[in-house]
């Protein structure tokens, strides 16, 4: 039916429209009519009778409008006049779209890219309602024991969850690879009320104490990879570790765990972790790290402010029963995803979208000054159409027609290559064999978004033009007399753009000059160590079946295999991981030796841990300020020992000489003496604060994963070869991933990296920016100059006078704009801190090449106007005067 009611109010609409054109033809007939009858010629008399009727289309017009509707019909001529318009300025126009496509494309990354992390909760059912609990950082991590009894004595939650995370090897078919696991408590699918795609999760029945739930669920993507979309899977025996689980079902193909960018291989309930580990940290309240986060759903009525101040409640009351345990911090809640990520996340993504708005603020600023010019050169036309009887709105109406179709073909190019970019953001692995996942992808949202960004570009550059039409005077422009944009001497709206747009360009620039200048001082700092010429070898034992007093044994006899190989200079083995590797070193409480009351309060300081064997330190880099080494002596039948940093010395201590061959006290109460001193170095982050750290001998605290680490200034493969083949040799079954320790700095190095990425690709689309609007400017002012410059040129003058005369405006806007905009950079330093630690653009190499850089950019924008001006010749001006 809707179809047959446009098509007859088609034919309608052609019925009024014929029926219009015969009664204005039969008003001039008639008049021709009177004109003949008193002894006009009937050419003539017809003649006369169209010039005294006027603008036939003029009336025509004025009668539709008098009869109300033909919106689209007129909409549709706007867009072909429109067309053709552009279609005979095609270096406008594609200067134009390009233009807009890198600003809204720009826009929709970010967009898309906080739409999944900040706007967007992780995708399970009734997410609104799922809150985890976190401490003063944004962290959630506790003992095991702790989760239990917050689970257990809470009113404010339906059930409590909580996962850590594990990286054993698994084995099938006598293959083993490392993997990536989320160990989790038994309710952990129950209260995320999400659905097996096969098979069944583990459920808290299924739980019986430690080591009483052999169980994994794999991954969707992992069943997918490793096992090949084998429905029989469910039921079979797996090896992790050496020993052996059941794989109950596979999770649903959109369930990815319960971190936003992390996507583990397989589940295991954390009851079964220290089997796997071959550790004993669920019943050692102690142990903070055991678990990551505790979530869970609210119960009906219950707010976020009354259930934080039930785990407040909680939290006191376990600090006071276990005062040498548990250091109760104040606890806050907040949703799943992010976690401990989540404030630098924010902080990251807010300061790139507020920097790419000012991208799309500085290309509506480029887009209107050209715009505005092109209205100027278009005045002629202007007055022409106004002298015709065509009023000025429906001019201003076509420019803005103009400027929407240049909105529209520039969104729809930037989304498209933002649609591009964020799926391969969504595969991208920048580790290999990280768990990385990005749950980017582009939805509705971003698309409102370019649509929303294409319709305001259109309005803030389509209507600059509007005060110059309301203001032509057509009969002075069609005289001569007069010009519809003056190039004068007084500021015009242009000159107020294109300042605008070069500060914003500056800003883009200091930006990424700061970024840049950040990520080599995070490469070439101090870090303690010297990773440079290092290999490590990640070793877990407990993956071979080795425990107990077998694992120092073993460990052992890899480091002085490791020390056999020619060309290793030094070989030595730290538990867990290096420095600046994934993540810490566990941090443990440690007390001055005259304390007797050991309660978390009266730790004196909480340093981090690392245990290490003999010629570690050699082996790292790190250098020894005073005592001695850990030897192979410092067993479990010696005394205890450490080494410490000098942080660690100069706060315990007061000094790093004072330090050597005094004690502290760990919080079980061992007494553990100073035998060496060695240098600060970076733990965590390369941009940490100055941190304690402690190093124990792993005869005396054995781990069984661990990293050896072997310098040598071989070459890389012919010495891997080698590490392998001497692993091979002690146990053919012992797994080994052999990387340099610079590589596995790329944790650590990639946040400075992909700032440096992210502001070094918005400074070149400022630094583009900044020339078209330089260049357009100076174009147009050497054309609309042309004959004054080839007087100036006849009358003698020299090609600096004519340069300055031509390019001497555009000069100083670059100057004006290029001074705002490293204000405006001095002034951000908070917003480019919140994207690059320590960033600061008052460093004096920043603010020096970003003056030498806006110098680069004036000259490559000018280059070709200051050709064309100095090669004016007056001449051939003159004769076309």
């Amino acid at each position: 039916m809707r179809f047959f009611d446009a098509l007859r109010g088609l034919f309608a609409k052609r019925t009024a429209d014929y029926e219009l054109d015969a009664e204005l033809r039969s008003h001039m007939e008639h008049r021709a009519d009177d004109l003949e009858q008193v002894g006009v010629p009937r050419k003539e008399a017809e003649r006369r009778a169209r010039v005294e009727f006027g603008g036939y289309v003029r009336f025509k017009e004025e009668s539709h409008r008098a009869a109300g509707g033909r919106f689209v019909e007129i909409l549709g001529q706007d867009v072909r006049f429109a067309l053709r318009v552009l279609r005979k300025s095609p270096g406008f126009a594609i200067t134009a779209v390009v233009t807009l496509a890198l600003a809204i494309g720009a826009n929709a990354v970010v967009f898309g890219v906080m739409d999944a992390f900040v706007l967007h909760s992780l995708n399970v059912p009734d997410a609104k309602t799922l809150w985890g609990t976190a401490y003063g950082d944004e962290s959630g991590f506790q003992s095991y024991e702790n989760y239990v009894d917050l689970r257990d004595r809470n009113h404010s939650f339906e059930s409590l969850a909580a996962f850590n995370f594990d990286f054993p090897g698994l084995e099938t078919n006598n293959q083993t690879d490392g993997a990536a696991a989320f160990a989790t408590t038994a309710n952990y699918f129950d209260v995320l009320r999400v659905q097996p795609y096969l098979g069944r999760f583990f459920h808290a029945a299924d739980e019986h104490g430690s080591g009483s739930a052999p169980y994994i669920v794999l991954s969707y993507a992992y069943w997918h990879n490793r096992f090949a979309d084998d429905r029989n899977v469910v039921g079979r025996v797996v090896l992790l570790n050496k020993h052996p689980f059941t794989i109950l079902g596979v999770a649903p193909p959109n369930f990815h765990g319960t971190l936003m960018f992390m996507s583990p291989d397989f589940f295991l309930p954390i009851v079964n972790q220290d089997q796997v580990d071959g550790t004993s940290l669920l019943h050692d309240r102690s142990s903070q790290g055991t678990v990551f986060e505790t979530f869970g759903h609210l119960k009906p009525g219950v707010t976020a402010e009354q259930a934080t101040n039930d785990v407040n409640a909680i939290g006191d009351a376990l600090a006071k029963a276990y005062p040498k345990d548990v250091s109760h911090k104040e606890s806050k809640l907040i949703h799943p995803g992010l976690t401990a990520f989540g404030g630098p996340a924010k902080a990251f993504l807010a300061g790139l979208m507020l920097l790419a708005l000012l991208i799309l603020l500085a290309a509506c600023a480029n887009l209107g000054s050209l715009f505005a010019a092109r209205a100027a050169d278009r005045g002629r036309e202007i007055a022409l159409r106004l002298a015709l009887g065509s009023n000025r709105s429906r001019i201003l109406r076509q420019l803005l027609t103009e400027a929407m179709l240049l909105s529209f073909a520039g969104g729809a190019v930037g989304l498209a290559g933002s649609v591009v970019l964020l799926r391969r953001l969504a595969t991208w692995q920048p580790f290999p064999g990280a768990p990385i996942h990005l749950p980017v992808s582009p939805n509705a949202e971003t698309y409102v978004v370019a649509l929303m960004l294409a319709v305001l570009c259109s309005l803030l550059f389509g209507t600059l033009p509007m005060r110059q039409v309301l203001r032509t005077d057509a009969h002075a422009v069609l005289r001569g007399g007069g010009s519809a944009a003056a190039m004068g001497r007084r500021i015009t709206v242009r000159d107020v753009l294109l300042v605008v747009q070069i500060g914003i360009c500056a800003v883009l620039v200091t930006s990424s000059l700061v970024a840049v200048r950040g990520l080599l001082r995070s490469m070439h700092g101090e870090f303690g160590i010297e990773p440079h010429l290092a290999m490590t070898v990640n070793t877990n034992l407990a993956m071979a079946g080795y425990s107990d007093e077998r694992v120092p044994v073993m460990q052992r006899r890899m480091i002085e295999a490791m020390q056999a190989i020619p060309g290793v200079e030094h070989a030595g083995l730290v538990a867990g991981y290096p420095p600046l590797v994934y993540t810490a070193g566990e941090s443990v409480n440690v007390f001055r030796n005259e304390t007797t009351d050991l309660k978390q309060a009266n730790a004196v300081a909480a340093p981090y841990k690392y245990v290490v064997s003999p010629g570690y330190m050699d082996a790292a880099g790190t250098r020894f300020l005073a005592g001695r080494d850990v030897s192979w002596h410092d067993d479990k039948n010696a005394p205890e020992v450490a080494l410490v940093n000098r942080q660690f010395a100069e706060k315990i201590f007061g000094s790093v000489g004072g330090a050597v061959g005094r004690y502290f006290k760990l919080q079980s109460g061992m007494r553990v003496q100073v035998v060496g001193v060695v240098e600060n170095g970076k733990y965590v982050t390369l941009t940490e604060d100055q941190q304690a750290a402690v190093f124990l001998p792993f005869l005396q605290w054995p781990v069984s994963n661990s990293y050896l680490i072997i310098r040598s200034r071989r070459e890389a493969q012919p010495l891997i070869a080698d590490i392998k083949r001497s692993l091979k040799q002690l146990d053919a079954g012992l797994p080994a991933d052999v990387e340099s320790w610079s590589s596995l700095m790329d944790v650590v190095l990639f946040p400075a990296r992909v700032a440096t990425a992210a502001l070094g690709v918005m400074g070149a689309m400022g630094a583009l920016l900044a020339i078209t609007g330089i260049f357009g400017l100076a174009t147009y002012s050497v054309s609309k100059r042309l004959r004054e410059l080839g007087i100036r040129a006849a009358l003698g003058a020299q090609r600096r006078e004519i340069l300055a005369t031509a390019l001497g405006r555009s000069l100083r806007l670059l100057a004006f704009g290029s001074i705002a905009g490293l204000i405006l950079g001095l002034l951000a330093t908070r917003v480019l801190a919140s994207i690059v630690y320590d960033a600061t653009p008052r460093d004096p190499l920043v603010m020096a090449g970003a003056v030498l850089v806006m110098l680069l950019l004036g000259l490559v924008a000018t280059c070709i106007p200051a050709r064309r001006a100095l090669k004016v010749n007056p001449l051939v001006l003159l004769r076309e005067e």
